[in-house]
């Protein structure tokens, strides 16, 4: 049976902190060895997506923006794609909804309840909330579908949950931040997606690894064969009751090598 993983990226690859892979790079040799496709599914945007893959050297399928699109590199394993859409260089699958639209909600209500936006951030203060450098802070803000945000008072989330969904919207929590995001998109449909199509390529079931820390990988622990919880930044794991759930010994990308070299 053929395999392949899907992971999140910001404290599951990548650590939370300083956003090295480094620790990963016994499981990481493993995986290109035995060839198994690795898709980086994240709250990343597709620019940010693509200069990871280069420094890790993969060029697979990606899911971004919390399962807002699956972008498929064109001639990707000399399979035919022709009966998905194309963007740029990709062929893609988009769950999410438009820019535009999840900012005209953010702009209509983002005073009421004390929110701030990446659109609204400048890149000093996306350096500062999430320890980027500023180029890579001015590429996380170059993006397609939603929006990440922090809130003044937490206790206002279920207010303005409420309200999205009316606007066909909806809010789930990451690492660092709130993002709005489209009400028929999560990590876990896009997943769907991309295992079915994966398994139209290869003619037969694939065995769906999935690694994530926070509340937003639910859905992606919650659509694969084998879910594993990475330890997050604060020693804890994801809420998620599922008996088939792993749960690695480490944070970060010293967890991942773990619980791939587990599982490969």
């Amino acid at each position: 049976m053929k395999t392949v993983i899907f992971t999140d990226l910001d404290g599951t690859f990548l650590n939370h902190n300083d956003y090295s892979f480094a620790a990963s790079a016994v499981a990481l040799e493993q995986v290109f060895k035995k060839e198994i496709p690795l898709i980086f599914t994240t709250s990343k945007t597709k620019i940010e997506v693509e200069q990871l893959q280069q420094k890790v050297g993969v060029k697979e399928p990606f899911i971004v923006e919390n399962g807002a699109a699956l972008f498929i590199p064109k001639n990707y394993k000399g399979f035919d794609f022709s009966f998905l859409d194309v963007f740029e260089s990709y062929y893609i699958v988009q769950l999410g909804v438009p820019y535009h639209q999840v900012l005209e909600f953010y702009n209509t209500y983002k005073e009421e309840f004390g929110m701030l936006g990446f659109s609204d951030m400048t890149d000093e203060k996306v350096m500062e909330l999430t320890g980027l450098s500023i180029e890579n802070a001015k590429t996380s803000k170059q993006r397609n579908f939603t929006e990440p945000f922090v809130l003044e008072n937490d206790l206002q989330i279920e207010e303005l949950e409420k309200l999205a969904s009316k606007h066909h919207l909806k809010i789930t929590k990451g690492g660092r931040f709130y993002h709005l995001i489209g009400e028929n998109q999560d990590k876990g449909k896009a997943v769907e997606k991309c295992v079915a199509i994966f398994e139209k390529m290869y003619h037969e079931e694939v065995k769906s690894i999935g690694l994530g820390d926070g509340q937003n990988d639910v859905p992606l622990l919650n659509s694969v064969n084998v879910p594993i919880a990475i330890q997050n930044h604060e020693g804890e794991y994801v809420g998620l009751s599922n008996s088939k759930l792993q749960k690695s010994s480490f944070k970060g990308a010293k967890g991942w090598n773990e619980m791939v070299m587990k599982n490969v």
